[in-house]
């Protein structure tokens, strides 16, 4: 499978990953991805970088080493209802956000509001992907998540920092499996992200992509391969963005 691309990535200003936005670029060049996305984690999580940190990419080069940069931002949804921690005023700001359940910043809940919560986070405009849905911490059903992302035009990601056996979120695969059974009957689109907090994990999708292939997922509902597939998703990749040479 071509894959081209890594859009879940943290530097040190995240407060617990190991390389800066230049060190993880040029990781991702020295890979041959065609396209980096880098995405700190929203200013709720414990050590992310202050709201004011989202507000000024416009100083930071549309490309290095090569390679398309995109800057984002993984938010937190905090609640049932799919609230987040960065109101429109900077998600505006970036090229895109993924939305995500983390452990310090959201309430326990049942399987109906840990679906709602993403759901509810799905109907924020701004939010593009919903980061590891496959956490046994929070259980969702997956029939609903799958065809609320078709619904409202959000990627789901497979994360493959998910399936390393050493991660904390448990129940990874077998969470997938019926995930992406369900993105099959609905044809929802997934994208491959690598969660990686240090530039050696950048574009690290193996796991991942293992998973995809064992399960005959279809090639053509994984955003990775194509850049013509991802500017549906985000407006800043479209027009002459996709067509420059290069890419």
């Amino acid at each position: 499978m071509k894959d081209i691309m890594d859009l879940h990535t943290h530097t040190i200003a995240s407060g617990h990953a190991y390389n800066t936005l230049y060190e993880m670029a040029q990781a991702a060049s020295e890979k041959k991805l065609t396209l980096f996305g880098c995405t700190e984690h929203g200013p709720r999580m414990g050590g992310a970088p202050h709201e004011l940190y989202f507000i000024n990419f416009k100083v930071i080069p549309s490309h290095l080493y090569g390679v398309r940069v995109l800057m984002g931002c993984e938010l937190n949804i905090l609640d049932c209802e799919g609230h987040v921690d960065l109101t429109p005023y900077y998600l505006r700001k970036m090229d895109y956000a993924i939305a995500s359940i983390h452990v310090p910043c959201y309430p326990r809940a049942s399987v109906t509001g840990n679906t709602s919560a993403m759901v509810g986070a799905m109907k924020n405009p701004y939010v593009k992907i919903i980061g590891h849905p496959d956490d046994d911490r929070f259980p969702i059903d997956h029939d609903t998540v799958a065809a609320a992302a078709k619904e409202h035009h959000v990627l789901l990601e497979v994360n493959n920092s998910s399936l390393n056996p050493r991660s904390s979120r448990k129940g990874a695969r077998e969470n997938y499996c019926s995930l992406l059974e369900r993105c099959v009957h609905y044809h929802t689109p997934v994208i491959m992200g690598s969660d990686a907090h240090v530039a050696a994990d950048v574009g690290n999708h193996a796991e991942a992509q293992k998973l995809l292939e064992e399960l005959h997922f279809p090639e053509e509902l994984i955003v990775n391969t194509s850049l013509e597939k991802l500017a549906e998703y985000i407006p800043s990749l479209n027009g002459n963005l996709v067509h420059e040479a290069g890419f």
